[in-house]
């Protein structure tokens, strides 16, 4: 095992070659989660290969075993993805070419190769998340990999690995304000790559079809959905129900929902009350969907985008949310929409396909026909018949779990008479189902319900474990109602936030155990971080970067005065750095005062000292004149140290340290004449 003290006992060429490898698989490994698992396997294996080389001394593979492994790269590629091209394939592609380049590091014009490899790689990592902790991750890859650029422009002597660190992070600083400027100033674009691809199966969230019992054990996803800030006083959590797709149409194995207008339902949707106003941070999700409170008739405020709203009350846009988006809404709480009477746009929601789930059927038929004996004549029976299926989920023995198995082709027969288990969406859709079959029109909704208020930042957090699906019944005289079967089932779940949670790990477990106050406080003091980055740096779009041009004085600010502003301040940087570099040619240098002052020293002594003398000549003059060379053995020692500070980044001795020592030392002294003889060689 390598500790530092063998580290240090290592040579140069071992030592740099294990740091860039360790670098290197830094990137690999914050790629991992998003290349396939033979990937990352066959990359880090070429790596620990290549670092076994270094540490015994070996040779490096010959070109035959570099042209192999090449073709096993591209054709292991090329089977997985099916092409070479694209983003997927070019980044898997990219990572085994990095590990592969290490095989044939032989000289510096290699390692810069590998460099710009690596750099390249750490862009790639923005095509899956540009979360904080990635950017952190890929800060902290950014400076092992400038510090062994910087290393490798260090070819003389042993220069430490922090000393190259110390020049590395100074460059990064002095390149910080650039990266500010064109930060703030540099047009925002579409972005030039797409989120990764929808992957919510076996996981909570949000689709736009729902095939109900092909999840057996939902994995609940703890990552944030959207963020909302109340205007005043929040509505209470049983209230909290934000709207997604609706979900019309059944093939007896599928949801989806039903082709709809724009706008066609704003003329049918009756608000009563004051209304809620807040702001909503939505993540980017590549839907198009908007999520607000039930029901809000008016659209939201989206920077770039002009929403509009389906017949089912569901709020859009016209592309997918491929970014962050942040807008304002105001919705009522208490509200009506849809048809107050009967209609034939109505008979598609009590559609079901034939020849699935016959004893839901049945039971349906048989509480219509003892509600239709039971309640005066002319009296819709579609109010009793939903107290009817709630009143049998509340007393028949039903569960909410995370697990309740696999359904098979009659989902609503098995929930309602035989596994009497589910989530959310085995409990919606069989509910709806039943209704259906009993000639109710129902459908299911999909969304969000719920949320928790962070204490740190006063941001309520919606996530993606709190995604729900519940019931919208239409009634006579009163439209489409809402109904959540599952608060039946388990009214924790609606109420009082009660999720279930999958079990921890062991840390979390034991974290848990001996502190949840400190758990809970860690996790929303990072929730209020996470936030604060999406806000300033993530959701910084042309929008903010046109208010920043008003603050700046700017009357009616566009893109042309973003990037005249942005030529200007770069003109002006420019500059700077020319006139700092000018400068610096002009100041003299303290190493060369030094040495110019030991000059003279030797020059009044009677020494024949050149203009032009290094500090080795300075030392050759003392070694020469015999009387000399033992009386002041300190004075030469002190003039090669000078010349190793100067020469020899693992010097020990500072600048400041021999000015200190020259002060201190016992120089020869002054002659009125000299009749040294000096070779002409040590002057040379």
């Amino acid at each position: 095992m390598l500790n530092a003290r063998s580290l240090a006992t290592l040579p140069r060429e071992t030592r740099d070659t294990l740091f860039l490898l360790a670098v290197i698989a830094w990137v690999l490994l914050m790629q991992a989660g998003h290349l396939p698992l033979w990937c990352t396997a066959l990359a880090l294996t070429m790596l620990l290969g290549r670092g076994w080389l270094a540490l015994t001394q070996r040779a490096l593979p010959p070109l035959a075993w570099r042209v192999a492994l090449l073709a096993l790269a591209v054709a292991a590629t090329w089977l997985d993805y099916r092409t070479l091209l694209g983003q997927q394939a070019g980044v898997a592609l990219v990572a085994l070419l990095l590990a592969l380049k290490t095989l044939e590091l032989r000289a510096r014009r290699d390692a810069f190769v590998v460099f710009f490899l690596g750099f390249f790689a750490l862009l790639t990592l923005f095509f899956h998340s540009q979360s904080l902790p990635t950017a952190l991750g890929i800060l902290l890859a950014l400076l092992g990999l400038l510090t062994a650029l910087v290393n490798a422009n260090l070819p003389l002597g042993r220069p430490p690995l922090l000393l190259s660190a110390r020049l590395a992070g100074r460059m990064m600083l002095l390149g910080t304000p650039l990266m500010l400027v064109l930060f703030l100033l540099f047009p925002r674009l579409a972005p030039l790559w797409g989120l990764p691809a929808d992957a919510l199966g076996g996981r909570s969230g949000l689709s736009d079809r729902m095939q109900v019992g092909q999840v057996a054990q939902l994995a609940l996803d703890p990552s944030v959905a959207l963020r909302i800030r109340f205007d005043g006083q929040p509505p209470t959590q049983d209230a909290l129900y934000f709207r997604g797709p609706v979900l019309s149409r059944f093939d007896g194995i599928e949801w989806r929902p039903a082709p709809t207008l724009p706008d066609a339902a704003r003329a049918a949707l009756r608000v009563a009350g004051e209304p809620v106003r807040y702001q909503v941070t939505l993540e980017p999700s590549r839907r198009p969907w908007l999520f607000v409170l039930e029901a809000t008739p008016q659209a939201p405020l989206v920077p770039g985008h002009r929403p509009y709203m389906s017949a089912d009350l569901q709020w859009l846009t016209r592309q997918p949310l491929t970014e962050l988006v942040r807008y304002e809404a105001q919705s009522y709480t208490s509200f009506r929409h849809g048809p107050e009477r009967a209609n034939g746009a109505l008979q598609e929601q009590v559609e079901l396909p034939a020849g699935y789930n016959p004893r839901t059927l049945a039971l349906a038929r048989q509480l219509r026909s003892e509600l239709e004996r039971s309640l005066p004549a002319g009296q819709d029976p579609g109010a009793a018949l939903i107290e009817r299926g709630l009143d049998r989920l509340r007393r028949g023995g039903y569960r909410y779990t995370l697990e309740p198995g696999g359904y098979g082709r009659d989902s609503a027969d098995e929930f309602w008479f035989d596994r009497r288990a589910g989530f959310c969406e085995h409990i919606a859709a069989s509910f709806v189902i039943l209704l259906r079959a009993a000639g109710v029109p129902a459908r299911v909704v999909t969304g969000y319900q719920g949320g928790e208020r962070n204490p740190v930042d006063g941001l309520w957090s919606v996530r993606q474990s709190d995604a729900h699906a519940w019931a919208e019944v239409w009634l006579p005289g009163q439209g489409w109602t809402r109904v959540d079967p599952t608060a039946a089932v388990q009214p924790d779940r609606i109420g009082t936030l009660q999720r279930l949670r999958p079990a921890p790990g062991l840390l979390a477990d034991a974290m848990i155990r001996v502190s949840p106050t400190l758990v809970a406080q860690w996790g929303q003091a990072w929730e209020a971080l996470n936030h604060r980055w999406n806000q300033w740096v993530l959701d910084y779009s042309q929008t903010r970067q046109l208010d920043l041009l008003r603050r700046l004085g700017f009357a009616a600010p566009d893109s042309a005065d973003l990037v005249r502003l942005l030529a200007g301040l770069l003109g002006l940087l420019g500059l700077a750095g020319a006139a700092w570099a000018l400068r610096q040619g002009h100041r003299r240098d303290p190493w060369l005062r030094l040495l110019q002052r030991a000059r003279q020293r030797l020059l009044r002594a009677g020494y024949p000292v050149a203009p032009q003398a290094t500090p080795r000549q300075l030392a050759g003059l003392l070694e020469v004149d015999a009387a000399a060379a033992g009386r002041w053995p300190a004075l030469r020692d002190w003039l090669l140290a000078l010349e190793r500070q100067r020469y020899d980044p693992s010097s020990r001795h500072s600048l400041a340290e021999l000015r200190r020592q020259a002060d201190k030392l016992d120089w020869p002294p002054p002659l009125r004449a000299t009749s040294r003889p000096v070779p002409p060689s040590v002057l040379r």
